[in-house]
């Protein structure tokens, strides 16, 4: 039986990640060792965290003073503390702000005695809910989001629209703009870590190292969506591939910048493209003042400031012969 081995990307290079697990989890969790797999040039660091809620947040500040990472990525009840910790740039993955009541109300959580879904280093195998762990749950909540405005565009709160435990999209997006719909559930598996949170690291990434890539747009109706509504064949693998080592732009036409058109726009990208094209729409109806290094178009402009690829005619028939292309660039 042959395994495939998940995709390797080459973000944080020397940087710490701090990884901070969910309830009834631990440092051990298969999120943890997959974004060691797929991230080899940084380092992860995932603790386990304490069963008490209010001894979670000092563990945490302690760890991000002696270790300093580069980014924190929470999921779950890990991102609802994830979040408090402000200053560093962070991905919170159906972050569980509502907790107290998550775990009241929850068949799986509730009160009581609880197994632990993986080792922990300290060998302990189960823990308990009391009455007195939901209250210090709503305590250590009165502290979410009291520097939220000094950190608003280094933090990305990415939602399962699948989610049947925690819906706290509307919690975050008033307190932060990046507010992103996966397609998944609660869980993570590496179908998500791939397709969903590496676009995102990527761009902490190069936020962090000041790393400018090449612009690449694509025009939104004549390259990535048919006229029925759906999407070009093999146009969103094309995007998120070309993503990892260009920065993608969707343009669509300045007179789709009105509602409903606007938002039924940002919906088709966000359904159809992932994550790879969040905040990456574009509005022009001059599309050859637009200043960058490459153009895919149907019907590109004659005097485009950038470097036109004709979709759909030779060499450019197809989105598998736009990568051919790109691949023979190494990245330029």
């Amino acid at each position: 039986m042959t395994t495939t081995l998940p995709p390797t990307f080459p973000y944080f290079e020397g940087k710490t990640i701090l990884y901070v697990h969910g309830f009834a989890s631990s440092g051990q969790t298969g999120t943890a060792r997959s974004l060691a797999t797929m991230l080899p040039k940084a380092r992860i660091l995932a603790p386990d965290l304490p069963t008490e809620p209010l001894e979670v947040m000092p563990l945490l500040r302690s760890l991000v003073e002696q270790e300093q990472p580069a980014l924190i990525i929470g999921t779950s009840m890990g991102g609802f503390f994830a979040e408090q910790l402000y200053g560093t740039p962070r991905i919170l993955v159906n972050p569980a702000f509502e907790i107290a009541e998550t775990i009241r109300t929850s068949p799986s959580m509730g009160l009581g005695r609880h197994e632990f879904l993986n080792p922990r280093r300290d060998g302990q195998k189960d823990f308990l809910v009391t009455k007195h762990t939901i209250e210090d749950f709503r305590q250590a909540s009165l502290h979410s989001f009291e520097q939220a405005p000094a950190d608003g565009e280094i933090v990305f709160g990415l939602f399962g629209r699948h989610d049947p435990v925690v819906h706290t999209q509307p919690i975050f997006a008033r307190h932060y703009r990046h507010a992103i719909w996966f397609e998944g559930e609660h869980r993570l598996n590496d179908s998500v870590l791939i397709h969903a949170i590496m676009p995102i690291v990527r761009r902490l990434s190069d936020r962090l190292e000041g790393r400018q890539r090449p612009i690449v747009y694509a025009d939104l109706d004549t390259t990535l969506r048919k006229p029925n509504g759906q999407p070009v064949s093999e146009a969103a693998f094309a995007f998120e591939t070309l993503a990892q080592g260009y920065d993608m732009y969707v343009v669509v036409p300045e007179s789709w910048h009105t509602a409903p058109t606007w938002a039924e726009t940002q919906l088709w990208v966000e359904q159809h493209l992932g994550t790879a094209a969040y905040d990456r729409l574009v509005i022009s109806s001059h599309k050859q003042l637009l200043l960058g290094d490459y153009f895919i178009d149907a019907s590109p402009c004659p005097d485009s400031l950038c470097t036109t690829l004709k979709f759909g005619e030779d060499p450019f028939k197809t989105w598998r012969d736009v990568l051919t292309y790109f691949e023979r660039l190494g990245g330029q």
